[in-house]
């Protein structure tokens, strides 16, 4: 990932979690991968797919808390009380995470009893376009 890359994946990311405070900067461990950090805090991972020739960015996020809490620990991290957690047609080990009516990404449930999940979000290349 390059500079310009990182600066457009930091301001979609901004304007898709509504928190200006959002950062993203390369994994100094990993650096094909890049950290989401807010605050001082690290909160989710980017990693880069070039399959097929179509640029794509992969952000996942763990979520410490059970599926009751979801929704309030998210609407907390970001200080945003528009996120929403949908539930999925006919899935139930998942559950969609929107913005108001903009869709951002999928929660899965990282075992059986539900007490972790992971948000998984696609970003394409084309989505960046406006940043």
């Amino acid at each position: 990932m390059n500079k310009t890359e990182l600066q457009k994946l930091q301001a979609f990311l901004r304007h898709s979690f509504g928190n200006e405070a959002i950062r993203v900067g390369l994994d100094p461990k990993n650096t094909d991968m890049a950290a989401v950090q807010l605050g001082e805090r690290q909160i989710a991972t980017l990693s880069v797919d070039d399959e097929d020739g179509d640029r794509s960015f992969a952000l996942e996020m763990k979520i410490p808390v059970g599926r009751e809490t979801i929704q309030e620990y998210l609407r907390a991290l970001f200080e945003n009380a528009g996120l929403k957690v949908v539930a999925r047609a006919r899935k139930t080990d998942s559950v969609e995470l929107n913005n108001g009516p903009d869709f951002l990404g999928v929660v899965s449930a990282d075992d059986a009893r539900g007490s972790s999940f992971t948000l998984q979000m696609a970003i394409l290349d084309f989505d960046l376009e406006d940043f």
